[in-house]
């Protein structure tokens, strides 16, 4: 654990959303029955194999919310949580360049790697 994690709470990856704007979550399964539930946000829906749930949410205020899978889906169960980050919209835009930033680097690297030229180099 690094300093300020919450033990069994927090995760490697936060869901970062933006504040006042609907956000639809997809949720399936694919070994047993789990459940995406974040109590902050009224919002639990089951992700159960070969079927696709749907529901949604909306955050009003900017801060860190906590939620866990609550079905005793197997051995690993107390180590699900889930950490949602909803940030402003300014944030979340300047956050999405960052993300999309970060894949066309670890692209670019994993093509490098491959030993295949990227499609520009190639053209030239």
């Amino acid at each position: 654990m690094k300093p300020g994690q919450k033990r069994l709470l927090d995760v490697d990856n936060h869901l970062v959303v933006p504040v006042g704007e609907n956000v639809r979550v997809l949720i399936a399964g694919s070994d047993v029955m789990h459940s995406w539930f974040v109590p902050s946000f009224g919002v639990q829906m089951y992700a159960v194999v070969g079927r696709l749930n749907e529901t949604w949410f909306n955050v009003e205020h900017e801060g860190v919310y906590y939620g866990q899978c609550n079905q005793i889906c197997g051995v690993n169960h107390a180590f699900m949580p889930i950490v949602v980050e909803a940030v402003s919209k300014d944030a979340f835009a300047k956050w999405v360049d960052e993300k999309k930033k970060q894949a066309r680097n670890d692209s670019a690297a994993a093509i490098r790697l491959a030993g295949a030229a990227p499609a520009a180099a190639a053209a030239q």
